[in-house]
Order: C-alpha cells, then sequence, then structure tokens
C-alpha cells in the first residue's frame, strides 16, 4: 500500500484527535478525506488507536471500494456529500455528548450566540431520524447541510465539513461547546435568538479577518486601527 499515504496517516491521526478532544469515543464516528477519483473513509468496526494506513478504504463515488478492510457504515453520507459540495474536503461524523443530547430531542442551534455563524448560517440544523447506514439518512444529512458546514443528526450525533482536516476538527469543537453552552443557557429559560441580519454581519467580519482585511465598517475605533509608521 503505497497510494496516499499521508493522506491516509492525515486520517489516522484526525480519529486521534477526535477521541482527545472528547468528540468522540472508541471506535464510534468517521471521517472521510477527498483524494483524486474518489476519498477515503475509515473502516467499519475498528478502534481509531488500532487503525493503520493499510486499513483505510478507499472509495470511489460509484460505491466500489478496495482493501482488505470494509468501509464505514456511514459511507453513503461521506460520499454523498463530497460528491456535492465541491467547497469541501473533509467530512468529520461523531457522537459528542452535548451535540447528541440536543439530538436526540430532535433540536438543533439556533443563532443564540454569535459564532453559530462558524457553521454557516443563522442555525445549525438538525436533521430528521433514519437508521444509521442508509440511504434515507445521507439524503436527510444533506438537506441539512445546505448552505451550511455542520448538521446534528436526530438520536445519533454530528456532522462537521471542512477544507481541511484541521478546519474540520476546530469545527467539530465549535460546535460541541456551542451545544453545552445551548444546553446549560437554557436552564435559565430560552435564551435570546440573534437575528439573521446580525449573523449575516458577524460571518461577513469573520470573512475579512480570516483574509486579513480591514474590517472598515464603522462599528468601533478597532475598525480604524492601521499600522503605526516605523
Amino acid at each position: 500500500m503505497s497510494d496516499f499515504l499521508a493522506e491516509r496517516r492525515a486520517v489516522i491521526d484526525a480519529c486521534l484527535a477526535m477521541n482527545r478532544l472528547g468528540i468522540n469515543q472508541g471506535s464510534s464516528g468517521n471521517l472521510s478525506l477527498r483524494v483524486e477519483d474518489g476519498f477515503l473513509v475509515t473502516p467499519t468496526s475498528l478502534p481509531y488507536d488500532e487503525t493503520t494506513p493499510e486499513d483505510i478504504v478507499a472509495m470511489g463515488f460509484e460505491g466500489t471500494y478496495r482493501g482488505a478492510r470494509r468501509p464505514s457504515s456511514e459511507w453513503r453520507i461521506h460520499r454523498d456529500i463530497l460528491r456535492a459540495r465541491p467547497d469541501v474536503e473533509v467530512v468529520l461524523h461523531a457522537h459528542p455528548t452535548f451535540a447528541t443530547a440536543l439530538a436526540v430531542h430532535g433540536r438543533g442551534i439556533p443563532s443564540f450566540h454569535y459564532m453559530v455563524a462558524l457553521a454557516g448560517g443563522d442555525s445549525i440544523r438538525c436533521a430528521p431520524y433514519a437508521t444509521f447506514g442508509t440511504q434515507e439518512l445521507s439524503d436527510h444529512a444533506l438537506a441539512a447541510l445546505d448552505g451550511r458546514l455542520a448538521c446534528l443528526l436526530a438520536n445519533h450525533g454530528m456532522i462537521v465539513l471542512g477544507r481541511t482536516v484541521k478546519a474540520a476538527l476546530a469545527l467539530a469543537v465549535e460546535v460541541e461547546t456551542l451545544a453545552r453552552q445551548y444546553l446549560y443557557a437554557q436552564q435559565f429559560g430560552e435564551p435570546v435568538i440573534l437575528p439573521p441580519d446580525e449573523i449575516a454581519r458577524v460571518a461577513e467580519r469573520m470573512r475579512r479577518m480570516k483574509y486579513g482585511q480591514p474590517l472598515d465598517d464603522g462599528d468601533g475605533p478597532e475598525d480604524t486601527a492601521r499600522p503605526r509608521s516605523a
């Protein structure tokens, strides 16, 4: 096995990081990474700390695979998302505690906090329940991810998308943090929800910060700050 060795190792490292960061447990969850003519995906029912590069499964978008291991039971989700979303390179699925606690009630995460904008919209939707590994579940997930980089799966867990493994991991941690904050905030009643126009404003400011552009929207003195002359 020599094809995509670095990418296979990156998949394993990401899965180990999921467990280390507390957003996954044991062999639950799965992760895929786009490669030439298809994608790599974690194998089914194999603990991540026992997984080797040879165990990572190479799949084509038509559903074929090669290797000694069978692909994750959720391979359809990975295949369908990567096929439908050319803006995405990584699909991460996990069962983090707080996000799953919301998902078992069929609840998503509204814009109670401006950081919800990181997921690509003014909410993190919860897809309807369907049996794991089915095309129905994949269809539900794809719909919930329309215009988004994250969603919850009812009675199941979370999906996040990214351009890189690092970005997907960071977003997964952020979504789980938001789920925890939202659940805690509800102990005092339903929190204030920020309106869509504010989330759009936040998203644009985040975009400018990401690319090192000045904010320049007149909202405060930080927007007019300039480098000091030498």
